[in-house]
Parts: structure tokens; C-alpha cells; sequence
């Protein structure tokens, strides 16, 4: 199984001199002549950075993906991956400017982990299984030992996902970013069985239950207000953080996105879940109707669960709302699943064993 992690340089190959009168491609070289380095290209960086990520891609495999990196594409066989009649499901997301706070303090280990989540997490609402990973790392200059630390934290996120990466691309972009700036993308693969897709809208039905995950903070989402808070704040990046105990601030606000596949997915195989909801842009007001049958509409009972001491320092510094803050956090709740009344308490029994904190939040109603 081939896959590839190459160098693109502006979607070009790297320049070679015209041949005159027999001269040798690899020794000759002209008067001012320019070059791909010159130009602000570093072949060489990119071909460190392979080398660099290679045993971080070994570390992922998983049945169905075994290959290294180096290819042109990446192969995936479903039937060594337990499949029997499977669709096909992609994602693909960012981190958004959760970026900025990583560039400008440079905690640039666990973006990495965010990029994995906010794809990963989208495929559980599908009801479907990651398999395979991709990035995208653009940057004005390649920083090799930057762009190890966040593939670093791909591979862990990957891990546990459960997916392989397999490939990806670094774009070295002279001119089109600023120094030390650089961007992510990321897309998935997964699958799921026919008779297992989500949303079951068919199936529901007023007073079912709706469970909640709790987040681990605000994952990738809001982070224009977020960043717009603490300039009001005038908090520096390195201050502590008034809402976490021993990190300062942009440590806590750097907290990886939660990955919620382990723990939930075996729960949609039992097939005891009618919809899966990921929390993301739009938070708890504008995610849920997605995956919720015309008619009904969720009703939240909003003192089910304390608000997380980062929301709640959020919304006292920025004076937000609460409208506006559950239009665009996920105010402690990264994941809900919707489930049948009677299959409520076995789901949280399932979701407590497996570590997660799960709570009821709320309900399906008539709309």
C-alpha cells in the first residue's frame, strides 16, 4: 500500500538547466543562475521532514492499511478491515485560528491531534469507522523540527482513532505566508455497514433521550472570540490561566480536541444509537437539527451540567450571552447521541465503563 508524503513546490517540479552542446544535466551550472533554494524552496527541509515522519506513519498501521509512506497514492482493503457490505464515508476539515495561538506560542505539539478529531468525530455521525488519514501542512519556509512536532501530533491523533495515516503533502509556499505562519487540512476515510448509517431519522421519536460527552474545553471552534476575550483580558499568553490549575494560559486554551471513537463506537455497532451529533461551529443550537428528523426538535435542560470553568471564564471576561455562547461553543459538550428512551441508562452504563463522562442533557420534543 502505497502512500505518499511529498514536498509540492508551488505545484511545480524543481527547475533544471537546458542542455547545450552536450553539457551534463548534473554538473552544469550557469552565471547567476537561479535555483529552487533561491527562490525560497528548500528540497532538501522537505526531504528531512520525510525521513523524519516516517517512523510517526509506522506507528498508525492498522488491519487493511500496511503500507509506508513514499507512493502516489495509499491503498485500503475493507475485507482485512472486518467489512462485509460497506459504504464509503469522507470528511474533511481545519483547525482554525486555534492555529494563531499555536504560531504565536509556539505550542505546536497537539494541533495535530485537533486536525485528526474535527474529521474523525464528523464520522461517528454517520455511524462509520475511520480508516485512513491525510494532511495538508503549508508554510512560507519549512520549518522541519515545527512541522515533525505537528505531524507528531497527527500520529497521535490518528492513534487513537484508530485510523492509519498514510500520506499527506507539505506545501512550501514562499510569499504566500507570513514568517512562522503556517495552515492544516485534513481529510479521513472511513466506512460503515449498509444497515448500520446515522442518522436513523425514521426512528426516532418525541422523548428520546439526548446523552451528552463532556469536551475537553473548546476544542477547535470559536477561536476568533476566544483569541478576541483575552486581548480584553489583556492576559499575556504565559500568565496563568484563571480557570486551570498549574498551565498558563494558552496551555489551557491548547487543549486537544477530545476523540471520542473508541469509546463510542462499539455503542453504534450494538446499534443502540438513532443519531450522533459532533459539536463543533454553531455549537449546541445550530449542530443538533442536523441529524434530527423533520417534526422534532431538541430540547435542552440547559442546568443538567455545570457549565466548564473555561466557558465560564469566557463568558464572564467577553460579557457574552448565553445565546451567543451556545450558538458558537460547545459549552462542555463535545459529542451527543440520541437514543431510545428504554436504551438511555445502558448507553451511559456503556459510556461511564469506557471512561467517558456522559450525562442526560435533554430530549426529543414535537417541534
Amino acid at each position: 500500500m502505497p502512500a505518499r508524503r511529498g514536498l509540492v513546490q508551488e505545484r511545480a517540479v524543481a527547475p533544471c538547466a537546458f542542455l547545450l552542446h552536450g553539457d551534463d544535466p548534473l554538473t552544469t551550472e550557469r552565471p547567476n543562475g537561479l535555483t529552487y533554494a533561491a527562490a525560497g524552496v528548500d528540497i532538501d527541509a522537505g526531504n528531512a521532514l520525510v525521513d523524519a515522519i516516517k517512523p510517526l506513519a509506522r506507528s498508525t498501521r492498522r488491519p487493511g492499511a500496511d503500507g509506508s509512506l513514499g507512493g502516489f497514492g495509499a491503498l485500503f482493503d475493507l475485507k482485512q478491515a472486518g467489512f462485509n457490505d460497506p459504504l464509503i464515508v469522507t470528511t474533511t476539515d481545519g483547525v482554525g485560528t486555534k492555529l494563531k495561538i499555536a504560531i504565536d506560542t509556539g505550542l505546536h505539539d497537539t494541533v495535530g491531534i485537533d486536525l485528526v478529531a474535527m474529521c474523525v468525530n464528523d464520522l461517528l455521525a454517520q455511524g462509520a469507522e475511520p480508516l485512513m488519514f491525510l494532511d495538508y501542512y503549508a508554510t512560507g519556509h519549512l520549518e522541519v523540527d515545527v512541522a515533525r512536532r505537528v505531524v507528531a501530533g497527527i500520529a497521535e491523533g490518528c492513534r487513537q482513532a484508530g485510523a492509519a495515516l498514510v500520506g499527506g503533502e507539505t506545501a512550501e509556499m514562499p510569499g504566500m505566508y507570513g514568517a512562522g505562519d503556517y495552515d492544516l487540512a485534513g481529510f479521513t476515510v472511513g466506512a460503515v455497514e449498509r444497515d448500520g448509517v446515522l442518522p436513523r431519522l425514521d426512528k426516532q421519536k418525541a422523548g428520546d433521550v439526548l446523552i451528552g460527552l463532556a469536551s475537553s474545553g473548546p476544542h477547535s471552534n470559536g477561536y476568533s472570540l476566544v483569541r478576541k476575550v483575552v486581548e480584553r483580558s489583556s492576559l499575556a499568553w504565559n500568565a496563568p490561566a484563571p480557570f486551570a490549575v498549574d498551565k498558563t494560559l494558552a496551555q489551557a486554551l491548547m487543549e486537544p480536541t477530545r476523540i471520542y471513537i473508541k469509546t463510542v463506537l462499539p455503542i453504534l455497532k450494538a446499534g443502540l444509537v438513532k443519531a450522533v451529533v459532533h459539536v463543533t461551529g454553531g455549537g449546541l443550537i445550530e449542530n443538533p437539527p442536523r441529524v434530527i428528523a423533520d417534526g422534532l426538535e431538541a430540547r435542552f435542560d440547559w442546568s443538567a451540567w455545570d457549565l466548564p470553568p473555561v466557558f465560564q471564564w469566557l463568558q464572564a471576561t467577553g460579557a457574552i450571552s448565553d445565546h451567543e455562547m451556545r450558538r458558537t461553543f460547545n459549552c462542555g459538550v463535545g459529542l451527543l447521541l440520541i437514543v431510545a428512551a428504554e436504551q438511555a441508562a445502558p448507553v451511559l452504563a456503556a459510556l461511564l465503563n469506557a471512561g467517558e463522562d456522559a450525562f442526560v442533557v435533554g430530549e426529543l420534543a414535537k417541534a
